[in-house]
């Protein structure tokens, strides 16, 4: 199944540091994506586009986690080359992550 089915995300920047969050749309699957969507399987995920590390911040009483990743943006809004230079298509990327929930 891909995230996209349980939750919707958000991205912002700063700098070349993409932030992405993750928000469950209904609370009871907040813990079960918890499990499955670690900070090692976000890196291997963006494996291509993030140089830099990343780090899992959780929000569970907003049924909410938020991935922060050093050097995903090809140097910065004033740097990078890519067409999508603020990571916006990023969360969208995100959504697409196959995983497998254990009930």
């Amino acid at each position: 199944m891909k995230l996209k089915e349980l939750a919707h995300s958000r991205t912002g920047d700063k700098g070349n540091i993409s932030n992405v969050s993750l928000i469950v749309y209904h609370s009871e699957d907040y813990e079960r994506l918890r499990q499955a969507v670690t900070a090692e399987r976000v890196k291997d995920h963006f494996k291509d586009i993030v140089k830099g590390e990343v780090i899992r911040y959780e929000l569970p009483k907003i049924g909410a986690m938020n991935f922060v990743m050093q050097e995903a943006l090809g140097g910065g809004v004033t740097r990078s080359l890519s067409l999508d230079r603020h990571g916006k298509s990023l969360s969208s990327y995100l959504l697409e992550m196959e995983i497998s929930l254990e009930s």
